[in-house]
């Protein structure tokens, strides 16, 4: 199976291609999966997670309009590439610290120049810090050190900041966590002290605490469209549940700030196996 790596700032990259589909490669960094690209299909989102986000972009505002968007983490621009295909015109700036990581990116699997995609390689909170008030319709967060979200990235202060650049928008926010969930719950609770309307997509076991998973948060100061993000949920590959009751969800968790913030846990020994 063909394989490019090179070392970036992050640590150890790696470009796999997919054996069934042979314009589509996997991103791993140091063996964690941080991203699944098809060049020739930008529709087709592989993980699980990143389907519940792209969800959330589709049904977020009328078909084919277009959406100002900020991504903070880029990896290999899964998302924004979607975005670009499903809502052509969408003005779209990505934050990606690891300007190694942009350049092979760059290099190895090229975008639609046509597209109006923006990279920057900078710090995601400095980004959201000098960001115009209400200035994106919408902000996808899925940054990971390894694989960890930093703290910085996961206080109350950051989210009021968040809150300020969107205005009337959404965040469409990556955790990872397993049992029992005590990073979760707190980031929900976090979230909410600036974004009080939300909801969280999962599997159904990742929500009940039974294993490590991805949960998608969409909070904004609106309503997310629970009963459609529901029914595209269930319909998917893989079947996955919206929870809305986020009171009974945080279980009383406290909100996190930049004094006591801590990364997203480390997944289990072994979560992601390499193929040889």
């Amino acid at each position: 199976m063909p394989r490019r790596q090179q070392v970036i700032r992050s640590g150890r990259a790696e470009l796999v291609a997919d054996p069934d589909r042979s314009s589509s490669w996997t991103l791993r960094i140091d063996g964690t999966p941080q991203s699944y690209v098809d060049l020739a299909d930008p529709t087709h989102l592989d993980f699980e997670y990143v389907r519940r986000m792209a969800t959330a972009l589709d049904l977020l505002a009328p078909p084919g309009q277009p959406l100002r968007a900020l991504h903070l983490g880029g990896g290999a621009l899964t998302l924004p590439r979607y975005l670009a295909a499903t809502r052509p015109g969408s003005p779209q700036r990505v934050v990606e610290i690891d300007g190694d990581l942009v350049e092979l990116v760059r290099r190895e699997l090229p975008w639609d120049t046509k597209a109006k995609i923006r990279v920057r390689v900078a710090d995601a909170r400095e980004v959201v810090g000098g960001a115009t008030s209400g200035g994106y319709d919408v902000i996808v967060l899925d940054v990971f050190a390894g694989a960890r979200t930093p703290a910085h990235l996961a206080s109350a202060e950051f989210f009021a900041e968040v809150a300020r650049v969107l205005g009337a928008g959404f965040l469409i926010a990556n955790i990872a966590d397993g049992p029992p969930l005590r990073h979760a719950r707190a980031q929900v609770a976090t979230i909410r002290t600036a974004l009080p309307e939300a909801c969280l997509i999962a599997d159904a076991g990742v929500l009940r605490g039974r294993r490590f998973g991805n949960l998608v948060v969409v909070a904004g100061t609106t309503p997310p469209p629970v009963a459609a993000l529901s029914r595209r949920a269930a319909g998917d590959w893989f079947p996955g549940r919206v929870e809305s009751d986020l009171d009974r969800f945080a279980g009383g968790a406290a909100a996190m700030t930049d004094a006591d913030a801590v990364a997203s846990p480390e997944p289990p020994a072994g979560l992601f196996s390499v193929r040889p």
